[in-house]
């Protein structure tokens, strides 16, 4: 039973940029996700959700900064990569 969770929300100036984050990161729910903690991601126009289910605070806390890491590199990478569009 997962008895502690955590919902994160990321906006974004374009549905564009919501998007490309949005799925840099989903990626990632396979290799991250064990019998401690879950994840699933969602999107509605620029707000990307990604919400996090634990078994336990160690469990959460370590992916809560499993995703905000990936999420700040996906952002730096769509901002870098808006450079040469």
């Amino acid at each position: 039973m997962f008895s502690h969770g955590a919902t994160l929300e990321f906006e974004y100036d374009s549905d564009a940029r919501a998007r490309l984050v949005a799925e840099s990161v989903t990626r990632e729910i396979g290799e991250i996700d064990d019998d401690r903690s879950r994840t699933t991601i969602s999107r509605s126009n620029r707000t990307v959700f990604i919400e996090i289910e634990a078994r336990d605070v160690i469990a959460l806390r370590a992916a809560l900064n499993t995703w905000f890491t990936l999420v700040d590199v996906a952002e730096e990478t769509t901002t870098a990569g808006s450079r040469f569009v």
